[in-house]
């Protein structure tokens, strides 16, 4: 990212934190289950149609430990993990500079406080992602996301697609980072996601499986 390009960013991150924080905590949580919801229809709806087609299931979904201002997507990682039969993993940041890692985790999973304060499983290396869920705190209708500015998400899906490997990206938001009225210039590096998924419904159309 170039410094002119980083220099809009910042501002621009903090403001869609101020707006993120100044949500009703009764929508927040009401928008929470909303998202919840949807990710589950819309993975259970696919996975009908593949098992229909005779065509190979999703197994591996890595998400996300959802801060308190986030979209907490803790009870729907608990459903898949303990109902559903699904492998979840969550990131660890293993190196500043490097991609994100993944390890398994379901309820029973031991927790530590990672780089950033944040939630990290103790536990054996995750296979590659068939569903990845992204963290996103601005977005555009185009799947355009804005992070957090250190870059793991883009290093991730790009070391992912330098393997070949397929996987599916959704970007898990609240519509108030909506950039679409405004002049949003990705960064070179900025890898765009599949889809993108907010209180308010998909922002970017959900993707297709089958």
């Amino acid at each position: 990212m170039n410094n002119s390009t980083e220099n809009n960013a910042v501002p621009l991150r903090v403001r869609l934190k101020q707006l993120r924080a100044a949500q009703n905590p009764v929508d927040r949580s009401r928008g929470g289950l909303l998202i919840r919801g949807r990710l589950f229809t819309w993975l259970a709806t696919n996975r009908s149609k593949l098992l229909e087609a005779g065509k190979p299931l999703p197994r591996n979904i890595a998400a996300f430990w959802s801060t308190e201002d986030e979209p907490q997507l803790q009870p729907l990682l608990r459903q898949w993990a303990q109902e559903e039969g699904y492998r979840v993993s969550l990131p660890v940041v293993a190196a500043p500079n490097g991609p994100l890692e993944f390890r398994l985790w379901d309820p029973e999973t031991v927790m530590q406080p990672g780089a950033y304060g944040i939630q990290e499983p103790v536990g054996e290396p995750a296979p590659l992602p068939d569903i990845i869920l992204v963290p996103t705190l601005g977005y555009t209708r185009q799947g355009d996301r804005i992070g957090y500015g250190k870059g793991y998400y883009d290093r991730t899906l790009a070391a992912m697609k330098a393997q070949n490997h397929p996987y599916i990206s959704i970007g898990i938001a609240w519509a108030t980072g909506d950039l679409s009225s405004e002049a949003h210039v990705p960064a070179p590096h900025d890898i765009r996601l599949d889809s993108i998924l907010t209180d308010k419904g998909w922002a970017v159309p959900a993707p297709k499986l089958a």
